[in-house]
C-alpha cells in the first residue's frame, strides 16, 4: 500500500512537469492531462485517507493488546505477591511457634532442674542433722559411761534425766531450725512469687493455696453473725488479746469483666467520649461490688476492720488503681483494699511471715522454759559433785590420819622383840580363835 501511493505521488510530479514544458506548445493536451492528474490527486487522497483509517485502527487494536498484557501483568504480579505474603506469614507462624515451644522447654527444664537442686539439698540437710544426732548420741553415751563408772547412783539418775532433757532441747532446735528454714524459704519467695491458674476465684484459691497452709484460712464462711452471705476466703489472724482466738481476714475476687472489656473495646477505637463513659461505668461498678463486700462481710471484732477485693488481671488491676481518688474513696468509705495478683502474693506471704514468727515465739517460750529446767538440774549436780568432793576429802583425810597412826605405832614398836613369821602367824591365829 506504501508503494502505491509512492507511485501515484512519482506519477503526479511527472506530470506536472510535463505541463509546465509543454503548457505553451500544445493547449489542447492540458486538460486531459490536468483531469487525469485530478483524479489521481483524489484517488490519492482517497488512498491516503483510507491508509490513515487503517493505521488508527491498527494502533488502536495494538494499544488494546498492549494494555490488556500489561494488566494480565499487573494481575499476575499481584497474585504472586499475595501469594509470597501469605506464604511469609505462615512462615513467621511457623517460626514464632518454634520459638514459643522452645521457650515453655526451656521453663520445664529450669524447673526440673531446680526440683532436683531442692531435692538434693534436702537429702544432703537430712544427711548432715542425722550424722549430727549420731554424734551427739555417742558423745553422750560415752559421757554416761564414764560418768556412771565413776559416780554414785544419784548422779547417773542426775545424768539420765539432764540427757533426757537434752534429747528433748535437741528436738525443739531441730524444729526451731526448720522454722527457720521455712522463714527463708518464705524470703526467698518474695523475690520470686510464682504467679499461674485461672481467672475469679480458681485464680485467687491457687495463690493462697500455694501460699497459706489449709489451716490458716477457710472457705465460703459466713463471717458476718446473723447473715446467710458467704465470703470466698477468709483468713485466720491471731487475736490481740488471746492468740487461741482468732479473727477473719475477708478475701473476695471480682472480675467485672463487661466493664472492662468496653473499656478496652473504646480504647482500641480512639473513641475518647466511649473510653470516659466506660471508664466511669467500669469505677461505679468497682464502687458498687466494695460496697457489697463492706455490708456482706466486714463485722468486727469478728473480722478486721478492712476486707480485701482482688482483681485477677494486672492490666485490670493498673486501670483501676491509676484512679488515685477511687483507692482512697474504697478506703475511707467501705474499708475495702484493692489488690492485683503481685499485690496479694506479697500481702499473704507478709501473713504467712507473722504466722511463722509467731509460732517462732511461741516454740522460743517452750524452749526457754526447758533451757531453766536444765538449768536447774546442772545446779543440783553442782551441788552433788561438791558433796562428793568434800566425802572424797572427808576420806583421804581420814587415810592420811590413820598412815600417820601406824607411822607413830611402828615407831613404838621398834623396841619390840620380832618374832618368827611362823609363831607370829600361830599366834594371831590363836588369838582369833
Amino acid at each position: 500500500m506504501n508503494a502505491a501511493i509512492i507511485f501515484l505521488l512519482v506519477t503526479i510530479i511527472v506530470l506536472q512537469i510535463v505541463i509546465i514544458l509543454k503548457s505553451n506548445k500544445n493547449v489542447e493536451l492540458e486538460k486531459p492531462i490536468k483531469s487525469v492528474i485530478d483524479s489521481s490527486e483524489q484517488r490519492l487522497t482517497n488512498l491516503i485517507k483510507d491508509e490513515m483509517t487503517r493505521n488508527r485502527e491498527e494502533n488502536n487494536k495494538n494499544f488494546y493488546q498492549n494494555r490488556h498484557e500489561i494488566s494480565q501483568n499487573i494481575k499476575s504480579m499481584s497474585d504472586s505477591l499475595s501469594q509470597q505474603v501469605i506464604n511469609l506469614g505462615n512462615l513467621q507462624s511457623k517460626q514464632l511457634e518454634m520459638v514459643s515451644n522452645t521457650l515453655l522447654d526451656l521453663l520445664k527444664n529450669n524447673s526440673e532442674g531446680l526440683d532436683k537442686i531442692r531435692q538434693s539439698v534436702e537429702d544432703k540437710l537430712t544427711q548432715i542433722q542425722n550424722d549430727n544426732n549420731k554424734k551427739l548420741e555417742e558423745m553422750r553415751a560415752t559421757v554416761d559411761e564414764k560418768l556412771h563408772s565413776t559416780l554414785e547412783k544419784r548422779l547417773g539418775q542426775s545424768f539420765q534425766n539432764i540427757s533426757e532433757r537434752l534429747e528433748a532441747l535437741y528436738k525443739q532446735l531441730g524444729e526451731m531450725q526448720s522454722l527457720t528454714s521455712g522463714v527463708n524459704d518464705l524470703k526467698r519467695a518474695l523475690t520470686n512469687v510464682k504467679t499461674r491458674g485461672i481467672w475469679g476465684e480458681v485464680y485467687l484459691a491457687n495463690i493462697i493455696s500455694d501460699i497459706l497452709t489449709k489451716e490458716q484460712y477457710d472457705e465460703n464462711v459466713a463471717t458476718k453473725k446473723g447473715s446467710q452471705d458467704r465470703v470466698e476466703f477468709a483468713v485466720k489472724l491471731p487475736g490481740k488479746d488471746d492468740i487461741n482466738r482468732y479473727v477473719y481476714l475477708p478475701i473476695d475476687a471480682k472480675f467485672p469483666q463487661e466493664d472492662y472489656q468496653r473499656l478496652l473495646d473504646a480504647q482500641e477505637e480512639g473513641n475518647k467520649d466511649a473510653v470516659d463513659v466506660a471508664r466511669k461505668q467500669l469505677e461505679n461498678r468497682i464502687k458498687q461490688e466494695a460496697k457489697n463486700i463492706f455490708e456482706k462481710y466486714i463485722d468486727p471484732p469478728n473480722t478486721t476492720d478492712f476486707a480485701i477485693m482482688f482483681l485477677p488481671t494486672e492490666s485490670l488491676f493498673a486501670e483501676v488503681v491509676r484512679n488515685v481518688g477511687l483507692i482512697e474513696m474504697l478506703q475511707r468509705e467501705y474499708k475495702v483494699i484493692v489488690t492485683g495478683p503481685t499485690t496479694i502474693s506479697a500481702l499473704l506471704n507478709s501473713l504467712q511471715m507473722g504466722f511463722r514468727t509467731l509460732a517462732i515465739e511461741k516454740r522460743s517460750s517452750e524452749v526457754w522454759a526447758l533451757l531453766g529446767a536444765v538449768k536447774t538440774e546442772f545446779t543440783k549436780f553442782g551441788e552433788i559433785l561438791e558433796k562428793t568432793q568434800k566425802k572424797l576429802q572427808e576420806a583421804s583425810n581420814t587415810i592420811e590420819n590413820a598412815a600417820k597412826k601406824t607411822r607413830t605405832i611402828e615407831r613404838k614398836l621398834k623396841t619390840v622383840q620380832e618374832l618368827p613369821v611362823e609363831e607370829s602367824e600361830k599366834m594371831l591365829i590363836d588369838d582369833e580363835r
